[in-house]
């Protein structure tokens, strides 16, 4: 079977799956299961531009995700006007002195020459303008917390709408992979891993701590939507009228009418990044991006800046991540900081990349669907087979008892399972790099 076959019949096998649990579940769990599919092939993809494309080792994927959530917040939700009023200036003022504190260290470094007057210079010029921003931040966030603090207890937003938070998620994520890239790229790979990851954890712990801003663990629940809510469905003519016309129930309907509708929003992102991913990829700048990431002392000596390439391409996929991150909390309708878990959920986009075939745009995106597929549904799927090799012992059969209440934990074994049967018998992934 040639390649491009074989690469339709494992997407048409997907496709197959899905109306499997559309047809023994329900159409709500397989949409359901599609959504966050098309969402983890976007991130997938992002860490696909970063591994595949340059070998940059990111395990800080959730923490770029987090900030595309962020995004959500700060672009969509409404403005609290009492605590815009008792800390709005504050904050402005806080964010300038940081500003002023950073620049000034920058353009101390750069202006002095090298010795122990620049050190206790910039050492000065940091821990002054920490205490100087601290003292005006502190007092301002507990002024905007006590607002309100049961209903709202933050700033709010701009009440925009929430498909523009895409976008800005993903400049967000963008602008903190700057950041990160010019600290940690130099750092050899597994270095690089190490500092991605404790980054991500920051960004995490920032989020669940600074109230004012995104109410920590108390959540940010009711954001706005793209797409039409079900109650609103339901009491449209139009709508019934095409329930009627289907044969459905209006209820039932209008919720596959809304997860419809965010499926052709998703699919739009997604073949969107893919078609630019795989211009970029086929591009002189991919075939550069390959090369350094093959050979680093050799595309140097041909006069590449190896660094500054690492920083591009780290950004661009961070800006993948950031914009899927964005779509996950429009998804959920809310933004829950405690739900990013950095190691657990970083450990599965990796496996997506892996098992699709790193270096590979589309082998990154059947990965996603693959691995998500499997972690939604292992546990049905575990539940049944347990069932199956049961259905000959007693009904209070003790291993009989132990084994079907075990299928609730069959995922991280379904995962193992299916790395080592890809890394058996297809090394390089599903779908692997040409």
């Amino acid at each position: 079977m040639s390649r491009p076959a074989k690469n339709i019949l494992m997407f048409a096998l997907m496709a197959v799956l899905f109306i499997l649990v559309g047809q023994m579940q329900s159409w709500n769990v397989a949409l359901s299961i599609f959504n966050l599919c098309l969402i983890s092939s976007i991130m997938a993809l992002g860490v696909n531009i970063q591994w595949g494309y340059a070998g940059l080792f990111n395990v800080g994927v959730m923490g770029f995700a987090a900030l595309g959530g962020l995004a959500t917040v700060l672009i969509s939700t409404r403005p609290e006007p009492e605590a815009l009023a008792a800390g709005g200036v504050g904050i402005l003022l806080s964010a300038i002195l940081g500003i002023l504190t950073v620049g000034s260290a920058i353009f101390t470094y750069k202006r002095l020459p090298k010795g122990n007057l620049r050190t206790l210079l910039m050492l000065v010029i940091i821990i002054g303008g920490l205490f100087l921003t601290r003292s005006v931040f502190g007092p301002t966030t507990s002024a905007i917390e006590k607002v309100n603090a049961a209903r709202a207890g933050n700033i709010g937003g701009l009440g925009l709408p929430i498909l523009l938070a895409w976008p800005f998620g993903g400049l967000l994520a963008g602008c903190a992979a700057w950041v990160v890239g010019k600290i940690a790229l130099g750092l050899r790979s597994d270095y690089l891993a190490i500092a991605t990851l404790g980054i991500s954890e920051i960004i995490v712990a920032i989020l669940k701590q600074e109230d004012w801003m995104t109410r920590g663990v108390k959540n940010i629940s009711g954001l706005a939507r793209p797409v039409p809510y079900e109650i609103n469905l339901q009491k449209s003519p139009w709508f019934l009228d095409l329930a009627t016309t289907l044969g459905a129930d209006p209820v039932t309907f209008s919720s596959i009418f809304v997860k419809l509708c965010y499926a052709i929003l998703f699919s739009m992102v997604l073949l969107a990044i893919l078609w630019l991913s795989e211009k970029a990829l086929k591009s002189p700048w991919g075939r550069m991006m390959r090369a350094i990431r093959d050979n680093e002392v050799s595309a140097s000596a041909m006069g590449k800046d190896i660094k500054a390439r690492h920083l591009q391409v780290f950004i661009l996929g961070s800006v993948v991540v950031g914009i899927a991150g964005a779509m996950l909390t429009t998804l959920d309708g809310q933004l829950t900081p405690s739900a990013y878990q950095p190691l657990r959920f970083t450990f599965l986009i990796w496996v997506m990349v892996i098992v699709g075939g790193s270096g590979n745009n589309w082998g990154a995106v059947l990965g996603g669907f693959v691995i998500w597929f499997f972690w939604i549904e292992a546990e049905p799927i575990g539940l049944w087979l347990m069932q199956v090799i049961t259905s000959g012992m007693a009904e209070d059969n003790a291993l009989r008892s132990h084994l079907i209440e075990s299928a609730a934990h069959m995922r991280l074994m379904t995962m193992g399972a299916i790395l080592l049967l890809v890394l058996r018998f297809s090394p390089k992934g599903l779908i692997p790099e040409r």
